[in-house]
């Protein structure tokens, strides 16, 4: 999963550099606010940064990891806190071992 994710994040960091350089970080929220269904799409996307906080925030009690940075991040830059979030998280060992399959 931790491959996926570090593909996704390039791929959408590379998109987003050159989208920036074509029309610059206020460009981007001017696009977000020319229209009706531009605003949908705008508070939609707010929306569920919300939601996502939320989730990496008792993620981030429960497993004693600092959620400012990534909280900050996802207010400026979106999907890059969560995304970074999720690739820089700790891989989780299992409290209960898995059996091997039986042969």
């Amino acid at each position: 999963m931790r491959t996926a994710l570090i593909l996704v994040l390039a791929a959408f960091g590379a998109f987003s550099t050159y989208v920036m350089w074509q029309v610059g970080y206020l460009g981007i929220w001017q696009a977000g606010m020319a229209s009706l269904g531009a605003w949908q799409l705008l508070l939609d996307l707010g929306l569920m940064s919300a939601i996502t906080l939320g989730f990496l925030w008792r993620d981030a009690k429960r497993t004693g990891r600092t959620i400012w940075p990534f909280a900050l991040i996802t207010l400026a830059a979106g999907s890059f806190g969560p995304l970074l979030y999720l690739v820089l998280r700790p891989a989780a060992s299992p409290s209960h071992p898995v059996p091997a399959p039986a042969r």
